[in-house]
């Protein structure tokens, strides 16, 4: 029992339960920000964050909720080297196309991505709703975006209704944009 006592031991013990705690530490702060589905679980729609991005046409800036007050937003998170984000986007574009005439629009989001490549992607899928960018992901954390494509529906209020981390389908639309295009402010 003595020998346990001795102070090279008890050092390694400290260190290697330092180095645990440490560990655990940069885990838990580098973990995704998941308020959001945290709240929409409680039935609570969290305020958007004040996301200010540049044009993906590079024609100035952006603040969201000043420029799109009032409407419904699809705001999707995307990269045109990703393969979901590919077979989403005709059905963005769909559903841009129904709800821009009630109060609604989808707004796209390039992250990452190069600027070229991002124009080609919009070229080949014909996208018509908006496009702003995000090229190192400095917005990523503000919504806990871990991967591509992620979807937010933001209610006239500017609340988070809903978030999506993955592809969209109809059904999701359906359900999570329909109802809001019918709310008042």
């Amino acid at each position: 029992m003595q020998r346990l006592l001795k102070p090279i031991p008890i050092a390694v013990i400290c260190a290697v339960v330092a180095l645990f705690a440490l560990l655990a530490y940069g885990l838990a702060s580098n973990s995704p920000d998941r308020d959001v589905e945290g709240a929409l679980a409680q039935g609570k729609r969290e305020a958007a964050p004040d996301l200010v991005l540049p044009r993906l046409d590079g024609d100035g800036e952006v603040t969201v909720a000043d420029e799109y007050r009032g409407k419904v937003v699809v705001l999707n998170y995307w990269a045109s080297w990703c393969d979901p984000c590919r077979r989403e986007s005709p059905l963005l574009e769909r559903w841009h196309k129904k709800i821009e005439k009630r109060g609604g629009t989808v707004v796209g989001v390039d992250v990452r991505d190069i600027d070229g490549k991002a124009r080609d992607f919009i070229e080949e899928y014909r996208l018509t709703y908006p496009q702003l960018r995000d090229k190192a992901g400095d917005t990523l954390e503000e919504l806990g975006i871990v991967g591509f494509p992620e979807t937010f529906v933001i209610d006239r209020r500017g609340r988070i209704a809903a978030a999506q981390r993955g592809p969209v389908d109809d059904e999701w639309m359906q359900t999570r944009v329909e109802p809001l295009l019918k709310e008042q402010t």
